[in-house]
């Protein structure tokens, strides 16, 4: 069992937190310290809320800034989260969450968003159990290589486009051996691991858990798979759209609502086993998933992914088994009813997405709204009239910052932060020269 004074014989030990776009920001500090953050908390610059992606600084957000001086926020370490990470000489990593300087929950933190849902769901009497999915590419490549071909021309891990292809997952067995290896050993339990629809994509399914604990094991996962794939040579890449060449890369979440030890999504009485909790957490879904679209498409790439005709869903439609809807019924078991939430991309946040669905869930339980809306069928037959989703990341921000449901549900701090956040996303994009726009324009026009 973990206790702080453990950490009083490392050297040295890691602490991570995310930033708003699901980045792992963190610090290798002293065993002793980290010990004594358990203890007493600490603090980390705000800055860590003033910048992008690239870690450019952020002019037009309200939170921090040169107005404000980027001062220092809490810092508050979960000490259920430590793990040895065994590709790092087993050294500690511990998760944490950013509060006000008074320790209550900083109100942008993505963690600390999630936690406010959840504790909505125990308001009701509810638990969540997620289980995620994530698809990705595999690159022989380095953070160097990449700069060297200006981000052009890369090479993949595996060649030929098999999904569920043995052949091909073997071209990179140590990869694979060390993700089977470790990430259990973490507490990231890989349930699968195949081929997916390029060369070099791969998608892996994580086992269910609680909700926070779902959440933590995602952003983990996909941090440990770049440091485990730097070992061997190898970049991966959870862009919602890597190549226009090949399908898009998803990040889906299974959900279920459990009261007293049951499964409150199934119920043996009704059609295809499903409960009317679990048909008003679906409206609720559907209703939001509109207002909400940014939290699981949070880029410019995300909406190259988000296209008709590929398996990834462009309208708020729901189904029974069926992968061109965007809430897909898995009918089943009294334990292994649930939903697949497909919308987001591998790009999202993963405390911002779940949270997301969670509290849509939530609202349509909340508020008894009724599943009026009918199932698609084979090909979104029955989505004719359906409207579409955002089909940009500027449509989808103006929705979401239109929305006072998604202020209440998420709280008006966060969703202002966020939204001016993708604003600057918006921004920094269309002041961009693109390769289409060179190709297509320089010498004709």
């Amino acid at each position: 069992m973990f206790t702080p004074e453990i950490l009083a014989n490392e050297p040295f030990a890691r602490f991570a937190v995310t930033d708003i776009d699901g980045v792992c920001r963190g610090k290798h500090l002293s065993g002793a310290k980290v010990a004594s953050m358990l203890e007493g908390g600490g603090t980390i610059a705000s800055a860590m809320f003033g910048w992008d992606i690239a870690d450019e600084l952020y002019d037009n957000v309200s939170f921090t800034g040169f107005h404000t001086g980027y001062p220092d926020v809490g810092l508050a370490l979960d000490a259920s989260t430590a793990r040895q990470l065994p590709w790092d000489d087993n050294r500690f990593l511990i998760l944490g969450e950013l509060t006000k300087t008074d320790g209550s929950p900083l109100p942008i933190c993505p963690r600390q968003v999630l936690k406010k849902v959840l504790r909505k769901a125990d308001s009701l009497g509810l638990s969540a159990q997620v289980g995620m999915e994530f698809e990705w590419f595999v690159l022989k490549e380095t953070e160097l290589s990449v700069r060297e071909k200006n981000y052009r021309n890369l090479e993949t891990a595996t060649q030929g486009l098999t999904n569920y292809s043995p052949f091909r997952i073997d071209g990179q067995h140590d990869f694979v051996r060390d993700l089977f290896n470790y990430l259990p050993a973490i507490d990231v339990p890989l349930e699968a691991l195949h081929t997916e629809a390029g060369p070099g994509n791969f998608e892996a399914a994580i086992r269910y858990g609680d909700a926070l604990q779902a959440a933590d094991r995602a952003v983990i996962f996909k941090q440990a798979v770049r440091e485990i794939g730097r070992r061997h040579g190898l970049l991966n890449t959870f862009m919602a759209k890597f190549s226009m060449d090949y399908a898009g890369c998803g990040g889906h979440m299974h959900q279920s609502l459990w009261k007293d030890g049951k499964n409150v999504f199934h119920d043996d009485s009704k059609p295809h086993g499903i409960s009317d909790t679990m048909r008003h957490f679906i409206a609720g879904q559907l209703h939001c998933l509109p207002q909400l679209f940014p939290l699981y498409a949070p880029f410019i790439n995300s909406y190259k992914r988000l296209v008709d005709g590929n398996l990834a869903p462009v309208k708020p439609t729901w189904a029974i088994d069926n992968r061109n809807s965007s809430l897909r019924v898995i009918p089943g078991s009294a334990s292994a009813t649930r939903l697949e939430t497909r919308t987001p991309g591998a790009d999202a946040n993963p405390y911002l997405a779940i949270a997301a669905a969670l509290a849509s869930g939530l609202y349509g339980i909340e508020h008894k709204l009724e599943l009026d809306q009918a199932p698609v069928e084979g090909a979104n037959v029955g989505a004719e009239n359906v409207a579409r989703l955002p089909r940009t990341l500027a449509e989808a921000t103006e929705a979401l910052d239109r929305s006072s449901l998604a202020r209440d549900l998420l709280g008006d701090e966060f969703v202002t932060h966020f939204v001016q956040t993708r604003q600057w996303e918006v921004r920094r994009f269309n002041q961009s020269v693109t390769d289409w726009e060179l190709r297509r324009y320089l010498e004709l026009v």
